[in-house]
């Protein structure tokens, strides 16, 4: 740490109670009060060194030379050392106390019309030559000019946004976007690369390295200030956003503040220390950190937008905010992870479990991103990006879906809503929607037949996996008409299947005689195991027939299964008809 000693004569001044004296052998002739202290001085050495104070007690009578200096920045403290300056005594000039002694200097008039080298023109000497070139000489300053007394005179003197200025050019030194026109010093132990500019060699150092120490030491007005330089010089929003981040993390404590939790309630935290962060100091820091985000698309995490977001409704915080973090999130919602998706419903009339309200926003910001022309286009080109985009979401949805369908408060016409949003045709398989489906209808047994089929109409019965056919085929809650589908694609699917392998092999015959053969055991293998499938699925469906006549106790439905589950000796029409006997059949293939 840089410092400037003045002055060469030993101590004179000592504290008696709340009075300063001096100890010259002369009788002080002149007391100035400053806040609870007193100091018994002498006019000479002050009027010699200060403008202020000459005019001030010239304008007094001999009996009475007494002044009150209460708004004098810095305090009692610095004007004791300006008071040894003026003496001669021996001081040393910090960063800590700098700026002070700047202002006090500025506030007393000491310029070089009272002496030379008076404290104005050696104060601002050592911020130049020593501050304002060192990182951490620069966060002293820039903090000692935050105090109250002392901030109207130092944003006067431009002391902070010389700070600043300082700062930020060096925090720009990674991106190579500014210059040096004088020596730096940079934090011991960090990390230098080489770098030109100009051909002028200059040090720059790992772009994060200054994080912790301006979310450490800068409160928000200050910080925000040197943010905006930083952006204006024109850093790249990453680091931007990084930066803006860690300040979050660190002083935002229902973010996951990182120091030491106290206590909280529901007014506000405590994190020790006497560190008190009222809900209203929360929420202000916390819409002042949305705005400091950067705008542009994944420079700033999807999981930390979700943590803003789900910080932003405990806090109640504005409509505003959380409709501008929805849509940040919204257009890159293919970067989020399902838990961080599940946002606890801090709404006072919520009757839900989840926020499904605040996802599907989400979902609708990020779907009038995705136009299917555009993706079509780009198909073309080779680029399938906005395709995996769109399929993740999809996958991401299916799964917030079953997450929240066991919730017997969610409505059928929200679920409906919610899955809708996906178009049928981005997802590859409908499994991961029909297990929300058949979660849902666990849930809410009360659900009629009507309301089942519609629901049932968010997937398609013929992309369901094998695994999920079988299920849905034994499936009790289903409506029958879904079941029937399920069983008519299956059976189609199977005698494709077979209808394939059949012409596959009538074409091996015009090949060699051992290649010929081998296809030929291949293609039997796998015709037998498709015979073992469709018996299986024959007695899947003399099963369920049995199944569905126990439930069945009318007339009407007993004549309407058997128009469906009719005779396969009796029926021979083909599979693609329109009656329900027909799309249950499977015909006898002769292997």
């Amino acid at each position: 740490m840089a410092s400037l000693k003045l002055g060469s004569k030993s101590e004179v001044f000592h504290l008696s109670g709340h009075t300063w004296l001096c100890k010259t052998g002369l009788k002080p002739d002149v007391m100035i009060q400053v806040e609870d202290q007193s100091f018994h001085l002498h006019k000479f050495p002050l009027l010699s060194r200060s403008g202020y104070l000459e005019t001030l007690f010239s304008k007094a009578s001999e009996t009475t030379c007494v002044a009150q200096l209460h708004d004098i920045p810095g305090g009692p403290e610095t004007f004791l050392l300006v008071a040894k300056f003026c003496y001669g005594v021996r001081i040393e000039v910090t960063p800590e106390n700098v700026v002070s002694l700047r202002c006090a200097a500025e506030y007393l008039q000491m310029s070089e019309n009272y002496g030379d080298s008076n404290l104005i023109y050696l104060t601002e000497c050592f911020l130049n030559d020593h501050v304002f070139v060192n990182w951490e000489d620069s966060i002293k300053a820039l903090e000692k000019s935050c105090e109250p007394k002392v901030l109207p005179l130092a944003e006067e003197l431009h002391i902070v946004s010389r700070c600043i200025g300082s700062l930020a050019m060096k925090a720009c030194a990674e991106d190579n976007t500014s210059f040096f026109n004088w020596p730096i010093s940079l934090p011991e132990g960090t990390t230098t690369t080489t770098t030109f500019w100009n051909g002028i060699q200059t040090k720059a150092t790992s772009e994060n390295w200054w994080f912790n120490d301006v979310s450490s030491f800068l409160d928000l007005p200050m910080y925000k200030r040197f943010i905006k330089t930083v952006e204006s010089r024109g850093v790249n929003a990453g680091i931007i956003a990084a930066s803006v981040t860690h300040y979050a993390k660190r002083n935002l404590p229902l973010l996951g503040c990182s120091r030491k939790s106290g206590s909280s309630s529901e007014e506000g935290t405590n994190y020790g220390d006497d560190m008190y962060y009222s809900h209203e100091d929360q929420r202000s820091l916390l819409e002042d950190i949305v705005e400091l985000l950067p705008g542009k698309k994944c420079v700033t995490s999807t999981k930390f937008l979700l943590r803003l977001l789900r910080t932003s409704m405990v806090l109640h915080a504005s409509q505003v905010t959380q409709e501008t973090l929805e849509k940040r999130i919204g257009v890159q919602l293919d970067e989020a992870a399902l838990e961080d998706l599940l946002i606890p419903n801090m709404k006072y009339s919520g009757e839900t479990l989840y926020d499904i309200d605040s996802v599907q926003r989400i979902l609708d910001h990020f779907m009038l991103t995705f136009d299917s022309s555009i993706v079509e286009e780009k198909q073309m080109m080779g680029d399938s990006h906005p395709l995996k985009s769109i399929k993740k979401v999809a996958s991401l949805i299916d799964g917030y879906l079953a997450e929240v369908a066991s919730d017997e408060n969610l409505k059928l016409s929200k679920f409906q809503a919610l899955g809708a949003l996906i178009p049928e045709d981005v997802r590859p398989m409908d499994d991961g929607i029909y297990r929300a489906i058949d979660i849902f209808i666990k849930a809410h047994p009360w659900l009629t037949e009507s309301e089942r089929e519609q629901l049932c109409l968010l997937m398609n019965c013929q992309k369901l996996s094998l695994e999920a056919c079988t299920h849905a085929a034994q499936n009790e809650r289903l409506p029958l008409r879904v079941i029937v589908q399920v069983l008519f694609f299956e059976q189609m699917r199977l005698r494709t299947s077979i209808a394939g392998w059949l012409f596959g092999s009538e074409d091996n015959n015009d090949q060699s005689g051992a290649l010929e053969g081998h296809k030929s055991t291949n293609a039997n293998m796998v015709m037998h195991g498709m015979r073992d499938r469709v018996y299986e699925l024959e007695k899947e469906c003399m099963s369920m027939k049995q199944d569905l006549d126990k439930l069945v106790k009318t007339k009407e439905g007993r004549n309407f299964f058997s128009k469906i589950f009719g005779s396969r000796s009796k029926t021979k029409t083909s599979p693609c008809g329109k009656g329900g006997e027909d799309a249950l059949m499977i015909p006898e293939t002769k292997i």
